[in-house]
């Protein structure tokens, strides 16, 4: 495993994207345990996409303008759900000194959906992986598997980062309930201005 890898995939993992947005929304929200449930659901939800990248069923994704678009907006509706549940729903990222930890399971399940839904994904493994692979290895399957693995590491890492400095800024946000509901307006507009990009995306 090169170091290359290592530093291309920690900069992806690094850039906000709809994953890093929903650990940060659900850390301020709910606190640090509920943000790891944010950051484990958006790890496993790369699972889908980087097994059909090592199968090739991306390739026949990508081949499938059908397919593709079917994908696609079905991201794009979860997005703008997304973006109106944060607005209208005040139990999502509801702040309270309680912190209540109830529901860690739909917040997984949540975060899986947000990766599983993404047609991108797939397309970026497919285009990401194979150039960290050495064409005379014997077992490029193993290899490809061995990267995915770390890159899921990482990614599951830096959310729970992500999510411990949203739950540090919690206590703040805490007493000031006027900041919140800005934070919430900026959270739902970036989850509307994500739908609206992958909408618009070929």
């Amino acid at each position: 495993m090169s170091l290359e890898f290592l530093l291309t995939s920690l900069v992806v993992v690094l850039l906000p994207g709809t994953g890093v947005i929903y650990t940060l929304a659900i850390g301020l929200g709910r606190g640090f345990k509920a943000s790891i449930a944010a950051a484990l659901g958006c790890t496993v939800g790369i699972v889908p996409a980087a097994l059909a990248s090592i199968v090739g069923l991306a390739t026949l994704l990508h081949a499938s303008a059908l397919a593709f678009q079917v994908i696609k907006f079905l991201g794009v509706a979860y997005l703008f759900y997304m973006a109106w549940k944060i607005l209208r729903d005040e139990a999502v990222m509801e702040v309270s000194e309680s912190k209540d930890q109830t529901g860690l399971l739909k917040i997984a399940t949540t975060g899986i959906l947000l990766n599983v839904l993404n047609p991108k994904l797939s397309l970026f493994f497919l285009a990401f992986l194979p150039q960290f692979v050495s064409p005379t290895i014997t077992n490029a399957t193993g290899s490809l598997i061995g990267l995915v693995a770390v890159f899921m590491a990482m990614t599951f890492a830096v959310f729970i980062l992500y999510g411990a400095f949203a739950a540090i800024a919690r206590d703040y946000v805490i007493r000031r309930p006027s900041v919140m509901r800005w934070i919430k307006r900026c959270f739902a507009g970036t989850f509307g201005f994500l739908g609206a990009k992958l909408a618009a995306s070929n």
